[in-house]
């Protein structure tokens, strides 16, 4: 166990706290495989243990670490900076600062883990902003688009810092050697779009950055995988995240109304089953849950606030993949090239700005 990772967990975060939280590391120990992981729950000592009593199968991995104060859902960044010392979200990120883990993962409040998180680790390598990530199931496997949520607007800068830290997380966690990777935008065109959409890729074209960029890609070409890292700012990304997110559920419920209709219909199921479970599975969001927070001087990976045990697992499964590659590494090299192609590329001095989120 001495060689094992560890992750630290905000076991009180999400819409189930640990009756979540506790199987879902049970399942992800168990698909990582014996003594290559363990977890540090932190929460609510009582509940905690009365879930692992449940689940028998996370004690071997698990230890506690008690404290009683939670950020609440809804509760404002600047209102979780203030109040959110020795609560689980807060004292889960601060074991990857003084290195206890390798990795953070929790389904809470969005934007207060963008702050705690950005407050005690740091921007790394020189990047400017943090951004979410978010795995999407395609018609080639699974493409990562980002930013999704963590930042409104994007200058031409900061979509650069994008493609560099999304090619990282694909090699990272879906195993891609050479990732492709495209801009969003209305249009295919060099001249569509606004200003800092199209001096990005200027640039991508022009730095001789170690990218395989394939230029500009449309909203039509993230279900297809016509790229395997899409790059937007916050707020495109987090529209389209939700769009996709309710449509998948209008389908499956469309299906399951049609199959339910008559007797015909329930027969065709039956005998359709196997290939509805297929559908079922490539349309669960639990499948892809795990966004982690790209950019920080450690990793944190967001968790669904609505995620069952199986999606907590594979986000934990994704903080393990992260903290087991050389993700960082592949960050650092290219924003390195970048700065030597880019004098000034840089962050700004003075403090960065809070990022921005959706919640």
């Amino acid at each position: 166990m001495s060689d094992s990772i560890v992750i630290s967990i905000d076991a009180m975060g999400g819409d189930h706290g640990p009756a979540v939280a506790v199987p879902g590391a049970a399942l992800a120990a168990e698909r990582i495989g014996p003594g290559r992981v363990r977890f540090l729950l932190f929460g609510d000592e009582a509940q905690i243990r009365a879930e692992l009593e449940r689940h028998p199968g996370a004690k071997a991995v698990c230890e506690v670490r008690g404290c009683d104060k939670v950020i609440a859902a809804d509760e404002k960044p600047a209102q979780a900076l203030r109040r959110g010392k020795g609560s689980s979200l807060w004292n889960a990120v601060e074991a990857v600062k003084e290195r206890q883990a390798a990795a953070a993962v929790s389904g809470g409040n969005t934007g207060a883990l963008m702050a705690i998180s950005k407050l005690q680790l740091r921007m790394t390598g020189g990047l400017d902003r943090p951004a979410i990530v978010a795995s999407w199931p395609t018609m080639r496997g699974v493409t990562a688009v980002l930013d999704v949520g963590a930042n409104i607007e994007s200058d031409a800068a900061q979509l650069l810092e994008f493609a560099i830290m999304g090619e990282a997380f694909h090699c990272a966690v879906h195993g891609s050697k050479r990732p492709t990777v495209g801009l969003l935008n209305v249009g295919s065109e060099d001249q569509k779009g606004h200003e800092e959409v199209r001096e990005a890729n200027r640039i991508l074209r022009e730095s001789g950055l170690n990218i395989d960029y394939r230029g500009f890609v449309e909203g039509d070409d993230i279900a297809k995988g016509t790229v395997d890292v899409v790059v937007t700012d916050g707020f495109t990304g987090n529209v389209a995240l939700k769009t996709a997110e309710g449509t998948a559920r209008f389908v499956r419920q469309v299906l399951r109304d049609a199959f339910s209709s008559s007797w015909q219909a329930k027969l065709g199921a039956v005998i359709a089953g196997p290939a509805l479970k297929r559908i079922r599975d490539r349309l669960d969001p639990s499948s892809v849950n795990g966004g982690p927070l790209l950019g920080l001087n450690g990793l944190v990976i967001k968790s669904h606030g609505s995620a069952d045990a199986k999606g907590f697992a594979n986000a934990l499964k994704v903080a393990y993949d992260l903290a087991a590659s050389g993700y960082a590494a592949q960050i650092d090299r290219n924003m390195k090239h970048l700065a030597a192609a880019l004098p000034g590329s840089g962050p700004p001095e003075g403090p960065a700005p809070a990022p921005e989120t959706d919640q």
